[in-house]
């Protein structure tokens, strides 16, 4: 089963559903945050966060009559060779962001974390678009692309520039922690690539979606089966419902990067994301604070200019500028 019929969809539509799954992410990282104070167990809440959305995908799956034919349609894609079968696992990576995450943000920080995350994750999707391996093909890395990037580079450390302390005075002591992160990031850029090819063989979303959450689920329900086995494993669950909704906005993110990265490419579709994280941390710290602070006038710039990053990558190669001189 391929998905023949021509699809189209308007940029500006693209960005804004780029945005949309960018902010799901920093939502999920506050919830499993809250749920991982509660339980003591950052590892054990980004289980339950995957399980959770397991659970959802499948439920998705299971109602949607495309969800049906897709996930049906899994084992003649493998026998046809429509793409490579360990695709399949690209969910693994999603694993390996919060192994990352579990690991160094205690040792270096979320602002840290984040800049070097973004900067792979940058790098990674232009290796991705340029070498054409993500489902929209090849895409030529022009010049305001190269600009972009560097602006929205410097957005994110803008954005995060109160939170870093005294990261920049000793660099040397981050650079390997920071490793996990910024390889992460460069990993992200080829799940969304092979989520997306995925979804442009089924013509859904979510036989990619479903099995990026089987992967990152088993991977980490090993690891936490290890760590229960070496020091045991508490089960004091909160009954509050909203601990439990990282696993949707997950499977918003991953479900929309994989239905993107066709039409915008995984550049502009994680320079998308990336923007709509910041603004998303900017609304959770306008209604959800976690200290005092409040909303910081760095993270608002840092966000408007990469909300400007974002509109200059999405220019077309060969398109009019304002400044080009007329006919």
């Amino acid at each position: 089963m391929t998905q023949t019929r021509a699809s189209f969809l308007p940029v500006p539509l693209g960005l804004l559903l780029a945005f949309i799954a960018g902010a799901a992410m920093p939502a999920q990282g506050r919830v499993n945050g809250q749920l991982g104070t509660y339980l003591g167990n950052g590892m054990q809440a980004a289980t339950i966060s995957f399980g959770t959305g397991l659970v959802i995908i499948l439920i998705i799956a299971a109602l949607l009559p495309s969800g049906r034919r897709g996930v049906r349609a899994i084992p003649g894609a493998l026998r046809a060779k429509a793409f490579p079968w360990w695709y399949l696992f690209a969910g693994a990576i999603g694993a390996y962001f919060v192994f990352s995450q579990s690991l160094v943000v205690g040792i270096i920080g979320i602002a840290v974390f984040t800049v070097a995350n973004v900067t792979g994750q940058t790098l990674g999707s232009m290796i991705v678009d340029g070498t054409g391996f993500g489902p929209g093909g090849k895409r030529p890395i022009t010049g305001l692309r190269v600009v972009a990037v560097v602006l929205m580079l410097g957005a994110v450390v803008w954005a995060v520039s109160p939170q870093l302390g005294d990261a920049v005075a000793h660099p040397g002591q981050l650079l390997l922690p920071m490793l996990l992160p910024f390889t992460g990031g460069i990993l992200n850029g080829f799940q969304t690539a092979m989520n997306g090819t995925q979804t442009q063989y089924y013509g859904t979303f979510v036989p990619a979606t479903v099995f990026n959450f089987v992967a990152g689920f088993a991977v980490l329900a090993i690891a936490l089966g290890i760590q229960a086995a070496v020091a045991g494993l508490g089960w004091n669950l909160p009954r509050e419902p909203w601990y439990y909704l990282g696993g949707a906005c997950g499977v918003l993110f991953i479900s929309l990067a994989a239905y993107l990265a066709k039409h915008l490419g995984v550049l502009l579709t994680s320079l998308g994301m990336i923007a709509g994280q910041l603004l998303g941390s900017l609304a959770l710290d306008a209604l959800w604070p976690t200290d005092n602070e409040g909303v910081r006038l760095a993270t608002v710039l840092g966000s408007l200019l990469a909300i400007a990053a974002v509109a200059l990558a999405s220019v077309q190669p060969g398109a009019r500028m304002p400044w080009d001189k007329r006919d």
